[in-house]
């Protein structure tokens, strides 16, 4: 297992290095099968004084032979944040861990309402993606040279059915996950809404262009 430190806006010193290595005992204990290929421990310090309680944050990517599984945490020191980081990435590798039981074992895989009404900790599968240098307009912090896109990702998108979009975007962490829909071939969003219900939207891009002209936006938080 290839373990990566970075640091942004701040010194990795050996102190948190060795801390991530023994930290990284408790992550292998999950790794039985060796799906684990490489872990990306990534440290950043907020600039902003007003964030002072919460100026460090620990991101953690585990690219495994299957989904993307990441976590992050922040609080007032490095030390502190990786601790919370890895007490959520634990949750979600024993989660992903589970799910691989049920589709190996005797039981029939969860639908999306069985896995709703479950006390579920988040994901979705991204790609790793470097941090630009931060700047900020007015409160909103920018990375790269914005502000009018304040982050642009590419993924890859193989199509996939709504069970597995739905568990993918728990393993993440996130409250929203894009994909394309497996049968019908359509970009589709599964996000959170209130509590553990999940809502689902679906784009159809063959629909008449003339449909579209003067349309408000699509908001998936007033789904």
């Amino acid at each position: 297992m290839e373990v990566v430190i970075k640091g942004h806006n701040c010194e990795i010193s050996q102190r948190f290095r060795d801390y991530v290595d023994e930290k990284m005992r408790r992550i292998e204990k999950h790794d039985q099968r060796k799906k684990i290929q490489r872990v990306v421990v990534e440290a950043c310090k907020e600039r902003n004084p007003r964030q002072s309680d919460r100026a460090a944050r620990v991101e953690i990517t585990v690219r495994t032979r299957g989904p993307v599984i990441r976590a992050e945490a922040c609080a007032d020191e490095h030390l502190a944040a990786l601790d919370g980081a890895i007490d959520k990435l634990e949750a979600r590798l024993r989660k992903a861990a589970d799910r691989r039981r049920v589709h190996h074992g005797n039981r029939t895989p969860m639908s999306v309402a069985e896995f709703a009404a479950t006390n579920g900790d988040g994901a979705e599968a991204v790609e790793e993606e470097p941090i630009d240098a931060v700047h900020y307009a007015g409160p909103v912090e920018v990375r790269g040279e914005g502000p009018l896109v304040v982050r642009e990702k590419t993924h890859r998108a193989a199509p996939m059915t709504l069970d597995q979009a739905l568990y993918e975007m728990e393993l993440v962490g996130h409250d929203f996950y894009l994909f394309v829909e497996k049968d019908s071939g359509h970009p589709s969003v599964v996000y959170r809404r209130h509590g553990y219900d999940y809502g689902v939207i679906h784009l159809d891009p063959s629909a008449a262009a003339a449909h579209d002209i003067g349309a408000p936006g699509i908001d998936a938080a007033s789904g």
